[in-house]
């Protein structure tokens, strides 16, 4: 059977009120096109999981679909702050949402056990850091074998993960070229995993197989979406649109001008308009 459909369906059949989730790409292949299908359906109370929330989540965020976000560094990539998120925090706009902040290392290794299927993660880290004083989910256990001092956060286990690649043979295997983030490992962690891709091809061949990060039995379901990863960058297929990380930030500081462009740019459009947006990268 097909794993193939229409991301609109691919999103109503897999993500549900409440579910925790993960949208993964590190700079490269962030999948934007998912995301807006998930605003634009209304889902609400989610926990997102990212290790770089950025403009994205802003979005999500600001639409009042998050109750709480599970993160590392969050901004707007070589911009500023991520406008939406602050005033939920600071001023509980649209909605209050709870925060518990990570380092880079301690997403991926909680990513790692959670694809291990293990209930934590355990690494060296956050010696000498404060992120343990106000965050309660940072604990340390001795080692039994040398008596060092580890720490271990709880893994994460989300119940979809989402990513966008470059290409899906008819199989579902998934292939990524490129710059690699957590990806993998986010999916394998997941109960669900929705890719979305450039384009379908009948194989891989000539390519080297250790592109291909998720064979297809780990793949839920997966979506054409030209431009899926837009305004990022898809390695091979168009560039990183600078201006309009550069535009986010002057729209996110306006509640008004948010609402305009989201109405806009998300709620009345398609997926499909994605590939209007990277002609000419």
């Amino acid at each position: 059977m097909s794993k193939v459909m229409p991301l609109v369906e691919a999103v109503r059949e897999n993500l549900n009120d409440g579910d925790t989730v993960a949208f993964e790409g590190f700079t490269h292949l962030i999948p934007h096109a998912a995301g807006h299908e998930v605003i634009r359906q209304g889902f609400k109370d989610l926990t997102l999981i990212r290790m770089t929330p950025d403009i994205i989540y802003d979005q999500m965020i600001g639409m009042g679909l998050a109750q709480k976000v599970i993160f590392s560094y969050a901004g707007n990539p070589g911009v500023g702050l991520l406008r939406r998120m602050r005033d939920a925090i600071e001023n509980g706009y649209p909605r209050a949402i709870e925060t518990v902040e990570h380092s880079h290392a301690a997403m991926a290794n909680a990513y790692e056990a959670g694809a291990a299927g293990l209930p934590l993660a355990v690494f060296r880290g956050y010696k000498g850091a404060d992120l343990p004083k106000v965050n309660p989910d940072i604990k340390s256990i001795t080692c039994p074998y040398t008596g060092e001092e580890l720490a271990t956060v709880p893994a994460h286990r989300p119940d979809v993960t989402f990513i966008h690649a470059q290409k899906a043979n008819e199989k579902g295997d998934v292939l990524i070229e490129g710059i690699v983030g957590v990806q993998k490992e986010a999916a394998l962690a997941a109960r669900r995993v929705v890719v979305t891709v450039e384009e379908i091809v009948p194989d891989f061949k000539g390519l080297h197989p250790n592109l291909t990060i998720l064979p297809h039995w780990t793949v839920t379901a997966i979506s054409v979406v030209k431009g899926g990863a837009h305004p990022s960058y898809t390695h091979g297929y168009y560039a990183r649109d600078n201006a309009a990380y550069l535009e986010w930030d002057k729209i996110s500081g306006d509640r008004e001008l948010f609402a305009q462009w989201m109405d806009e740019n998300v709620l009345k459009a398609t997926p499909e308009a994605f590939a209007e947006r990277i002609k000419g990268l």
